[in-house]
């Protein structure tokens, strides 16, 4: 449930492929990493087996290849991350991408990856989706197709009890340093837009400190060198309780819920395949069974009529 670069920086990013900093698992406090943190207990969801209305719909190289492969940075718990092998990434997405793949009647391949990377990536042909928690924006749909599977909002995270009494307000975050990974919507876009509120305000403008990982931005706030980290609420929320809740969700609502989903390369004739084995997933108890197992809340679900043709 990320936000990543412009159209025109993705575009030129599809041409000259940059990278950011290596990443890491959200860390459980300094010097340690979520990666020894196991998954859930529970085993994961049955697939439902092959849809074969979607599989009819698959590009004939896809279906001769027999393989999905998803692009993901596993560095975003509980969609994404490496489990205690430090080498097998898990997670909601990877649940999800298994499910897609099975009905489609192929095998998922996962590839880590840095954030940024991976549409340009798609752009590219180097993959065959992107499965990174993504917005659905206007402006990536000019660049890339998506496919929906989850709604979710931003939130604040916030030192045991709230000290600070942080929320998702402009009001009690001027003069605050308040972290968010970069790339991310919450540092282009609610962050500036929040200190431009404390200023015309006349109060003092939010300290923005951006970090090139989620981990990163964790580890500052548990260190105290920051006093809030903005990012989406799931991931945070998930992260606080592995990192043996040294950080919290602060109270309050999601603030500005929007749609998650699949990315694609527009010129991949996967759209419709995809489209149609998610809406079945959606159907199925198999949907509720990957939330339940990742502690998403059901009011971040979405149903098949909330996803175009």
């Amino acid at each position: 449930m990320r936000l990543s670069k412009t159209p025109m920086a993705l575009l030129t990013a599809a041409l000259v492929v940059t990278t950011i900093s290596g990443c890491t698992t959200v860390s459980q406090g300094e010097g340690t990493t979520q990666s020894a943190a196991a998954g859930p207990a529970s085993p994961a969801p049955a697939s439902g087996g092959v849809n074969e209305e979607a599989r009819a719909l698959l590009p004939q190289s896809v279906r001769d290849k027999g393989t999905l492969v998803l692009a993901t940075d596993p560095t975003y718990p509980p969609f994404e991350y490496f489990d205690t092998d430090n080498k097998t990434v898990i997670g909601w997405d990877v649940d999800m991408g298994n499910a897609l793949a099975s009905a489609l009647g192929l095998k998922a391949e996962y590839v880590p990856t840095t954030f940024e990377t991976i549409l340009p990536g798609l752009a590219s042909n180097k993959y065959d989706a992107g499965m990174s928690a993504f917005n659905v924006t206007e402006e990536r749909q000019k660049v890339v197709d998506f496919v929906p599977y989850i709604s979710g909002g931003s939130g604040m995270a916030v030192l045991p009890g709230n000290p600070a009494k942080l929320s998702m307000t402009a009001a009690s975050l001027c003069g605050k340093k308040i972290a968010a990974q970069k790339g991310t919507h919450e540092s282009q876009d609610i962050l500036p837009t929040m200190s431009q509120e404390c200023t015309s305000s006349g109060s003092p403008a939010i300290d923005q400190a951006v970090f090139p990982t989620q981990t990163d931005a964790n580890l500052a706030l548990i260190s105290g060198r920051v006093d809030g980290v903005m990012a989406d609420s799931i991931p945070l929320a998930y992260q606080g309780t592995l990192a043996g809740n040294k950080f919290e969700l602060a109270a309050g609502g999601d603030f500005e819920p929007r749609l998650s989903g699949i990315a694609l390369n527009k010129e991949s004739g996967l759209r419709p395949a995809i489209t149609a084995a998610m809406k079945a997933i959606l159907q199925s108890s198999v949907y509720s069974d990957i939330n339940k197992r990742w502690g998403i809340p059901s009011a971040s679900s979405i149903t098949a009529d909330q996803i175009s043709d």
